[in-house]
């Protein structure tokens, strides 16, 4: 097919840019990039893919992988991760033991429970993994069109593509490696391609090949297509690139702005062709990921040190017990003439005493391995499996729109969900859905709109609260200045008014729910809808005002056949809300040709739509630095304006004296606008005279046709002589439209006590911006911003100079925050990601995260993924607290996978985040009831659960110490071996494991409604050592008290009818009877909520062991031995029996009863107290208290909703305040 038959896009974008897409006329006299030395060596023969599968080439396939194992690493690494575990080692050297004749018990006895839970957790590891790999094929096996040879292309797989080949991608398919654009559908090699994978923006970039490239536009144009590509090694920087092509007998420089990056996205272009530079595991994407870490979770870690305690017990007492039996060999074997002394074996021969006690020391080992639960390691698996279970069903976690459940994707960290310190968050698609509402206006001095944001809505509301009891002579006065027109947005100067207006506002938001509604268009006044504004007072400076929303943009219209209007493509979701508000107050954008823009206009006055050309002579963007953009046109009269928008600190600093007209106005509605959480630009525009303009141009064509270094600096230059002598014409307001339940989800969170971090790859301001749309920054927030300095010096003198810089600025300002008196004073700390960069070096990170953590919020913009990574890392391990990061793309899988939780939003384009990430989420907003409720729950179940585990292990281990002690140790137990082996798995397993899946101190609504409860987690109130010691000390307690006070009472005394003393297996079933008791009565006393499953659990439990007792004293006395018929013959009849378990069971379980009602009498916890309002119904007959107690219950914060609110209300409350003293009316107003 030939260039000119092929599908063109209509324009050549690039006449659109200013600085990125602006060619030099002679693009190669720059010069080729001067590429020597080490980490540029990568050579890349373009169209020649079999070269570089030789050495000394020999580059990586395109395959990828983000399994934690594979086929041959699978059992060595799954084998390791099992016995990390200190318990799962230490049965494993007693499943060895068990071998030899010394073991007390059976070989197979000590291997199956081993067995089974080792192979279970690898089972599960197995299955999570299974899952990866089948998510990592799903990627390797999508197609795309490749160069076969001869100009013919056909599809192959990913895995299969190899650097040099030429690929060719089409619209909306992501690119399977990165490469090089050759050329595109447009006809000047333009494409525009979204990021949102590799750095969270959804707005589309522009991208350009070089100019000697562009007649490879089609298939047969490759055919004896070669080249050469010389460039740097691979690495994770996303926003560098330095190479060079040498094509045709020519060497070009390559730049970022020519570079297709893998899991980026081809939009708004037919297709391109590109070279495939790096593969695989080589390209930036995959060198910003990180390998899948194994998590374990703090009080996991933390068990295995009561493990160690445990076993250092073990072997103590196991000591003591081998130094008895050495000393009992020695001097008591000579006189026990039936043992047989002279003919005794090792194991107990009295004439090598030290040598039976190293035997014995064994067996004891063994014997005690009670002491440490092997059971429990099951009992946590099935836990939080189960624990899980609830997690995935939860429907109040369920998004319907997408038919995502919440997902557990691995059980480990359950609890850890239950001890967040710090949150990490991403931004776009996590956050926000990146789209813009246009909420108000003010032009010529006048402001528009009636809607409310929900910032003022919430305000409103508790203001309404506060007011309603308050004097009524108050009420008098505000009804009295009450306006049905007028709302506090309205800058009107009558204060107390903008008090009463709270109805009218809640009602105006309700109204606007029931009309049609218009993506990013939520305004609402009549003084400008449906051509209403031609009768305002300042009508023409309105119409400028709508043609500047109209005209001062880069977005490209596309027609929609459904609605008849247009949608359209902006380079930033402002300029897509400015331009659906154009076209609702009747400035509709239609129409882009190469040097004009068309706009259908419609007047009251017309009943024809009328479509005007204004012809776009020249465009000033937008970027981070300059803060604003401008456009300069001329209209059908021969009119030339510049028009401008832009950040208002920047409009303002260059207005005429005649154009500051509505300066003092419209300064003060922006200020109103940005106390509203509304995201804020000034308009202005400029008249030039024809002459003026020209001499500007060609200094504006001199600047941009300039090659070399100073070509940006210039064209700014320029630009600055033009945009100055503005006349001011009026400022915007738009909503961020932040993903459903954002703000209040923060909020919640930050009332638990949370500490939330947004690390994001958008600019600056659009962080800012989202900062204030969700309440992480507010008005009067005091801002520090870290950023680097310009330097001309060298560039080993630059960094230095860089670094001390950086360290000054961040000293400066923690010495600020610590001479702050000021006690409701919040900062924010912003920091881009070139600045991140010195800042995580080693010699400054600790100071730089000192301040982080001073700050109430902190927002990092500009990072890669990798510095993502980092800074989890650098929160994770200088804070030494749990952390959690939360992300929606694959630009977010390295600080998910580095973070103590990794939380992905599943639902978003791109699952890998999803896939990296240990739990998954439909949407941000869930992440509140994940942690507070949940995480609350499984936090406190486990650690309830794993402290009842060796409270019960002591209490009867330890009577197994106490008997052999008593029978001159034997290696003797008391119980039967049956006894023993059913204690852990049947008897005393199902109500711990009810304990762990079904125990809640208060209600999911009570979790929410009280958020501060959540800090029971991170401070760690249920798993400290006093309470861990605590429950060993009752253990033992009860171990002495079931022990000693069985022997005593059966020593000597009458058991059975016939006047006979109970013998050791009455004596030993007794005791375990007791046990049986004493543990199950204290779990039931451990939970706050009972279930039928539980009381089942429980009290079945202990019906068990009777019912094992009669079963087993049945059987043949073959099986059952000294046990037989022990239940109908012995026990039942005789009442000692049954008076004993009573004693012993309550004197066991009346220390920890005693104890719990000396706490909630006299220092109870917040969940004791609510406990206590909920038995006595007063949160539903005492509504003012419930609600005084909610609010105390959330952590003193300086972000999130009602953060702000509070100041809101503390500003108004203070205009109140003066308006009243001012008026003579004596009032009190409650402290905030």
């Amino acid at each position: 097919m030939s260039r000119a038959g092929r599908a063109r896009g209509k324009l050549r974008l690039s006449n659109l840019y200013t600085f990125s897409c602006i060619r030099p006329n002679v693009l190669e006299s720059e010069g080729p990039h001067s590429l020597q030395g080490p980490g540029f060596s990568r050579v890349v023969y373009c169209n020649q893919p079999r070269l570089h599968r030789k050495k000394p080439l020999k580059y990586p396939s395109n395959y990828i992988s983000t399994t934690k194992y594979n086929i041959i690493t699978f059992l060595p690494k799954a084998i390791f991760e099992q016995f990390r575990r200190v318990a799962n080692l230490y049965f494993l050297m007693a499943a060895i033991l068990s071998l030899t004749p010394i073991a007390p018990f059976s070989a197979v006895s000590m291997i199956a429970p081993l067995a089974f839970v080792v192979g279970l957790s690898m089972a599960k590891e197995a299955l999570e993994d299974w899952r990866r790999f089948i998510q990592d094929m799903k990627v390797n096996t999508r197609k795309v069109s490749v160069h076969k040879g001869d100009g013919l292309f056909g599809y192959k797989s990913w895995q299969k593509i190899r650097v040099g080949d030429v690929v060719k991608v089409e619209k909306d398919q992501f690119f399977p490696a990165d490469l090089l654009l050759l050329s595109s559908s447009y006809e000047d090699g333009i494409c525009y391609v979204e990021t949102m994978n590799l750095d969270g923006e959804t707005n589309l970039k522009v991208k350009r090949c070089l100019e000697a490239t562009l007649p490879l536009d089609e298939g047969m144009a490759f055919k004896d297509f070669t080249g050469t590509i010389r460039c740097e090694d691979p690495n994770p920087s996303l926003y560098t690139f330095v190479g060079n092509l040498e094509y045709d007998r020519q060497v070009y420089a390559l730049d970022p702005s020519q570079i297709l990056l893998r899991d980026s996205k081809l939009r708004n272009t037919s297709h391109v062709y590109g070279v495939v530079i790096f593969t695989g595991h080589d390209s930036k994407v995959m060198q910003n990921a990180t390998k899948s870490p194994s998590k374990r979770s703090r009080i996991e870690r933390k068990m295995d040190k009561i493990i160690y305690f445990l076993f250092t017990l073990l072997v103590l007492i196991s000591l003591i017990s081998s130094i008895g039996f050495a000393v009992k060999t020695k001097f008591g074997m000579p006189e026990w003439w039936y043992l047989q002394p002279k003919h005794a074996a090792n194991l107990y021969d009295p004439r090598k005493p030290a040598l039976s006690g190293i035997f014995h020391l064994v067996t004891a080992l063994i014997l005690y391995g009670y002491l440490i639960p092997i059971s429990l390691y099951v009992s946590i698996e099935v836990v939080k499996v189960l624990q899980a279970m609830f997690i995935n069903q939860d429907l109040q976690m369920y998004d319907e729109e997408t038919g995502n459940p919440a997902q557990a994707r691995t059980s480990n960290l359950n609890e850890e969900l239950g001890q967040v310190d710090t949150i990490l968050s991403d931004k776009t698609g996590t956050l926000t859905c990146n789209q813009m509402d246009f909420l108000k206006c003010s032009i010529a001095g006048v402001s528009y709109g009636v809607g409310s944001s929900e910032v003022e809505i919430a305000a409103a509301k508790q203001m309404a609260f506060d007011l309603s009891g308050q004097n009524s002579e108050i009420s008098g006065i505000a009804m009295h200045n009450r306006s049905a027109h007028d709302s506090w947005e309205n800058g009107a100067s009558d204060v107390a008014g903008s008090e009463v207006e709270l109805e009218t506002i809640i009602t105006s938001k309700g109204e606007k729910e029931q009309k049609p509604v218009i993506k990013g268009f939520s305004f609402e006044d009549n003084r400008l809808m449906d051509g209403n504004w031609s009768k305002e007072p300042n009508a023409d400076t309105i119409l400028l005002f709508f043609r500047i929303l109209a005209l001062c943009h880069t977005a490209i219209p596309e027609p929609n056949e459904e609605t008849g209007s247009f949608n359209y493509e902006a380079e930033s979701p402002d300029e897509g809300a400015f331009l659906v508000a154009a076209r609702e107050f009747g400035f509709e954008f239609c129409r882009r040709t190469q040097t004009s823009v068309f706009i259908r206009e419609r007047y009251p006055s017309f009943k024809h739509i009328i479509e005007r050309e204004f012809k776009v002579l020249n465009l000033l963007e937008f970027s981070s630095k300059r803060k604003r953009m401008s456009v300069i046109v001329q209209d059908e009269d021969g009119q030339i304006l510049l028009l401008c928008k832009g950040a208002d600190s920047i409009i303002f600093d260059r207005l005429s004296k005649n154009g500051r007209m509505y300066e003092e106005e419209t300064n003060r509605h922006l200020s109103e606008y940005g106390e509203a959480g509304l995201r804020t630009l000034a308009l202005a525009y400029r008249k030039l005279e024809e002459s003026e303009y020209s001499a500007w141009n060609s200094e504006f064509i001199k600047a941009k046709t300039t090659i070399g270094a100073d070509r940006e600096a210039m064209l700014e230059r320029v630009s600055d002589m033009m945009e100055k002598d503005l006349i001011l014409v009026g400022a915007t307001a738009v909503e961020d439209e932040l993903q459903k339940g954002v703000p209040q989800c923060i909020d919640k969170l930050a009332q638990a006590g949370l500490k939330i971090w947004v690390l994001t790859g958008d600019k600056m301001e659009t962080a800012i911006n989202i900062g204030y749309a969700c309440s992480l920054l507010r008005q009067g927030m005091k801002q520090i911003c870290i950023t680097t300095m310009n330097t001309d010096l060298l560039a080993q003198d630059a960094n230095k100079a860089m670094k001390e810089n950086i360290l000054m600025q961040i000293t400066n300002a923690s010495r600020m925050i610590k001479l702050e008196q000021d006690p409701h004073a919040a900062f924010a700390l912003v920091i881009d990601g070139k600045t991140l960069a010195y800042a995580l070096e080693d010699d400054i990170k600790h100071q730089f995260l000192n301040l982080a953590v001073d700050c109430a919020s902190v927002i990092c913009c500009r990072v890669s993924p990798k510095q993502k990574a980092l800074v989890t890392r650098l929160v994770k391990e200088g804070t030494k607290k749990t952390t959690l990061a939360i992300g929606d793309g694959a630009n977010d899988v390295g600080m998910i996978q580095e973070a103590d939780i990794g939380v992905g939003i599943s639902g978003v384009e791109g699952m890998q985040a999803v896939m990296a990430s240990d739990f998954s989420i439909a949407q941000f907003r869930f992440l509140e009831r994940l942690l507070v409720v949940h995480g609350h729950w499984c936090y406190k179940r486990i650690a309830e659960m794993i402290c009842y585990f060796f409270y019960k292990n002591i209490a009867f281990g330890l009577t197994l110490f106490y008997f052999e002690a008593y029978a001159g140790f034997s290696g003797q137990s008391v119980y039967d071996d049956w006894y023993m082996l059913l204690f852990n798995v049947i008897l005393t397993s199902l109500p711990v494991i009810s304990l762990g899946v079904f125990e809640q101190d208060v209600s999911s609504d009570v979790c929410l409604q009280f958020p501060a409860l959540y800090q029971q987690g991170p401070r760690n109130l249920f798993f400290d050592w006093y309470r861990i010691f605590g429950w060993m000390a009752n253990g033992l307690y009860s171990s002495l008290i079931i022990f000693f006070l069985n022997i005593n009472i059966f020593y000597d005394q009458a058991f059975r009818a016939g006047g006979q003393t109970a013998d050791m297996a009455s004596v030993g079933a007794t005791m375990f009877t007791c046990i049986i008791w004493a543990v199950n009565c204290q779990v039931a006393l451990t939970m706050s909520h009972f279930t039928w499953i539980q009381h089942l659990f429980v009290w079945g439990s202990i019906c068990t062991w009777y019912l094992f007792l009669l079963l087993y004293g049945m059987s043949s006395p073959t099986y059952s031995g000294n046990a037989f018929h022990i239940l109908v013959e012995a026990l039942a009849p005789a009442p000692i029996y049954w008076v004993v378990t009573l004693l012993v069971t309550t004197a066991c379980n009346l220390p920890y009863l005693a104890y719990l009602s000396f706490q909630r009498s006299f220092n109870p916890m917040d969940h004791h107290v609510i406990q206590e309002i909920k038995y006595y119904k007063k949160d539903v007959e005492d509504q003012r208290m419930w609600t005084r107690e909610r609010s105390k219950a959330r952590q003193s914060t300086k972000i999130g909703f009602t953060a702000r609110v509070d100041a809101k209300i503390r500003q108004l409350r203070g205009k109140l305040h003066k308006k009243y003293s001012s008026s003579g009316v004596q009032t009190v107003i409650p402290a905030s």
